[in-house]
């Protein structure tokens, strides 16, 4: 088919234009682009197509495998240019719509067939070539930018100069933000990870899935966030989070949430969310000096009866509540006013009286920490 082949290479700008209006026209991505661009990267994608199509005209045969390593290259060029994927297709199937449109203008019935055959062979060896070089390129750019919101959430957690970082990245640094510290009983694949929080909270969050650190923007509520994190994951999540009133803030409120993550874990807590106004009394007591060791020291005579311990963490637990606790110890009410006696009679301390029942508590605390 030299004489068509020589027909179409004559018309081969008028064709190209064509393919880059109805893209222009047909795919949102496309329509959104500048008239430089269109002119320049698109016009190059899809004039370079057609000069293998042409090719295999001439050759009468396949594309040679020259010609999809190029193809990936050209693909991958475009993926990096943050071309999406289903984008670069729709490009293809309009260009083959509008080649064919060509090719049966041009044609003699008699050559077709073979053109029709030497069209559909270029789109299956190019179509699957595009597929994977845009989702290797997307995955290096995944890779690339993960990194990069990963030294720009460091830079903010340590106090560096942050804003070339977030330009690199297209992320916004806002004014206020909440630190964000999480420990899973079971811990799930940071992807999940971060779809759950990017889905709460409705756009991109920074985190760090190795030390558990998540950075939330302004008005995203940590409480629900928890709560999602727990549901969506299916797996008791512990948090611990602080209010950062500016970037230069976050350091300390980093800080600060990691002292509470300490302090949780330390008395024994699996999951639920703290603040540091949460756990101020387990805070100080938690200070080194003879008054914590005396503190606990309290409890002592208890530790050879560690079902009057249970009972007292049980009472103290729901809030001095009797009714509450027997339940959850399942005694009778009669069974635990015993226990409650023995623990009066053996510490010196009655949980009735409301200036010793405040002792016991922090002395349960302190006995926590001291064994921790």
């Amino acid at each position: 088919m030299p004489d068509l082949h020589d027909q179409l290479a004559a018309r081969l700008d008028g064709i190209t234009a064509e393919i880059v209006a109805g893209c222009a026209a047909d795919v949102p991505f496309y329509r959104g682009l500048p008239a430089e661009a269109l002119d320049g990267p698109v016009r190059e994608s899809v004039s370079a197509v057609l000069g293998l199509l042409l090719r295999m005209l001439r050759d009468q045969g396949p594309l040679r495998p020259g010609d999809l390593t190029w193809v990936v290259e050209l693909s991958a060029r475009r993926a990096r240019d943050h071309v999406p994927l289903e984008a670069a297709l729709a490009a293809y199937l309009i260009g083959a719509r509008t080649w064919w449109r060509a090719v049966t203008a041009l044609a003699d019935p008699a050559d077709l067939a073979a053109a029709g055959s030497l069209l559909l062979d270029g789109l299956a060896g190019m179509m699957p070539a595009v597929v994977v070089a845009h989702l290797q390129a997307q995955e290096d750019l995944r890779g690339e930018s993960a990194r990069a919101r990963r030294e720009l959430l460091a830079a903010l957690l340590h106090g560096h100069p942050f804003q070339a970082l977030a330009q690199d990245v297209r992320v916004e640094v806002g004014h206020r933000h909440t630190v964000l510290l999480l420990r899973f009983a079971t811990r799930p694949p940071d992807r999940l990870v971060q779809v759950a929080l990017d889905t709460h909270a409705g756009t991109p969050v920074l985190v760090d899935h190795v030390d558990g650190v998540a950075l939330l923007p302004d008005g995203v509520a940590a409480s629900s966030l928890v709560a999602d994190l727990r549901e969506a994951l299916s797996t008791p999540v512990l948090a611990t989070a602080a209010p950062a009133a500016s970037p230069a803030g976050i350091p300390a409120a980093a800080a600060e949430a990691r002292d509470v993550m300490d302090l949780v874990t330390r008395i024994g807590h699996t999951s639920g969310l703290y603040h540091f106004d949460d756990v101020l009394v387990e805070y100080q007591l938690s200070r080194p000096g003879p008054g914590l060791h005396r503190l606990a020291a309290k409890l002592d005579p208890l530790l050879a009866h560690p079902y009057l311990l249970e009972t007292l963490r049980s009472f103290v637990e729901h809030g001095h509540n009797r009714r509450q606790t027997a339940i959850d110890l399942h005694i009778h009410r009669n069974t635990l006013d015993y226990r409650l006696h023995r623990i009066t009679t053996m510490t010196g301390l009655d949980p009735a009286v409301p200036a010793q029942a405040r002792l016991l508590d922090a002395a349960l605390t302190a006995a926590d920490l001291r064994r921790r």
